[in-house]
Order: C-alpha cells, then structure tokens, then sequence
C-alpha cells in the first residue's frame, strides 16, 4: 500500500470547502484542518502508485481554492 500525505493551503475562507471536497475522494483516507503554514492534511492510501500520483495532480489540485499543496510520501515498511 502507498501512502502520501497531502499538505494544503487554501483560500480564505474556503477551508471548510475543501475539506469536503476531499472526503469525496476514493483514495483519501483521512483529512483534518490545521493551524500553522497549511490549512488541510489528507492522507491518500492506494495500491497503485501511479492512482495515488493521479489523485494528487488530477483530484486534488483541481479543487476548487487550492492554492498549492506539498505532498510527502511514505517510507514503505516503516508506518
């Protein structure tokens, strides 16, 4: 199983939005609100990892107030 962690910074205002836009996403797992430099963390788990890089560049970049997004993949065996 991939697992990437997807940083989010959005409009202001629009966090909420986001949000559930997000948990309609078959491969996003997990999803919060933070407070600090980004506004969303998503959790996307697949076992294709060309779906979890498509999911990225084709879901969730395309939503609606996303500024930009940071994405941090995970080390296979060490969760």
């Amino acid at each position: 199983m991939d697992t990437a962690f997807v940083l989010v910074n959005c409009d202001l205002g629009a966090e909420e939005e986001v949000l559930v836009e997000l948990k309609h996403i078959d491969s996003v797992k997990e999803v919060c609100g933070t407070f600090g430099a980004y506004d969303v963390i998503a959790k996307i788990e697949d076992s294709d990892r060309d779906k979890v890089r498509d999911t990225i560049t084709w879901n969730i970049r395309k939503i609606p107030h996303v500024r930009s997004t940071l994405t941090l993949v995970g080390i296979p065996g060490q969760s």
